[in-house]
């Protein structure tokens, strides 16, 4: 039985303001290039599965600024190709230092308050686990998600990120249920999905727009107003 639900932060039930594709796109502009804001949405899912291993084989807040530059250059360099767009390094770098530059915060996505108080209704416990290294309580308050919030694990106060498995057993020590008994909810395969699967728990993957991974051993999902149906179909399997 079902007794709890951690989400990723990220992407899963917040999103930037404003959209990085119109950031993206005006800063492709300013340098003279032209790419279309559903081509930089591919490019993101794309090059988020390299930050993602980057970032678990050496945290990037631990690297040095033209290590981080360096990164963040091909990083960029690959959402633009995925756009359809070829950029030296050079030019990759420039485009997103200029993007950097826009203020920007995060803004829960319209599905994602509405399923956190579905879920309460339901009886479950709800929590967050994040790579970011933020003040996560704090984080949470301003973007309005802690009044259904009963936990929250970051890799911050943990040491070490997902997917490796310390974050999320001390996940599952927060919210005092058993691996089986917690499902997570979140947008990356291997952060995610692989991560949670590999201490026990079930996982979720959530794909808003279609450029997930084709083969994916666990149900998919594209809002999270799917979420309370499928876990009851889970509880009932």
């Amino acid at each position: 039985m079902i007794k709890a639900v951690s989400f990723d932060f990220y992407n899963t039930l917040v999103r930037f303001w404003p959209p990085l594709e119109e950031i993206q796109q005006a800063a492709c502009h300013e340098l003279g290039l032209t790419v279309r804001e559903d081509a930089i949405t591919r490019g993101y899912a794309v090059a988020d599965v390299l930050f993602n291993r980057e970032n678990e084989d050496r945290p990037l807040s631990e690297r040095s600024d033209e290590d981080r530059l360096e990164f963040f250059g091909r990083y960029e360099q690959l959402i633009l190709e995925t756009a359809g767009v070829s950029v030296s390094l050079d030019l990759a770098k420039r485009v997103w230092k200029m993007a950097m530059t826009v203020p920007k915060d995060f803004v829960p996505f319209n599905d994602a308050v509405p399923a956190l108080k579905q879920l309460k209704e339901a009886g479950y416990k709800v929590g967050v686990i994040t790579n970011l290294r933020r003040d996560l309580d704090e984080l949470c308050r301003r973007v309005g998600l802690a009044p259904y919030l009963d936990f929250t694990v970051g890799s911050e106060e943990v040491g070490m990120e997902k997917p490796h498995p310390p974050i999320f057993m001390a996940a599952l020590k927060r919210v005092g249920a058993e691996p089986q008994e917690v499902v997570h909810v979140g947008d990356q395969l291997r952060s995610d999905v692989m991560g949670a699967q590999g201490v026990g728990m079930q996982a979720v993957l959530i794909d808003r727009n279609g450029y997930g991974p084709e083969a994916v051993d666990c149900p998919t999902i594209a809002s999270l107003s799917e979420l309370v149906k499928l876990l009851e179909c889970l509880n009932q399997a």
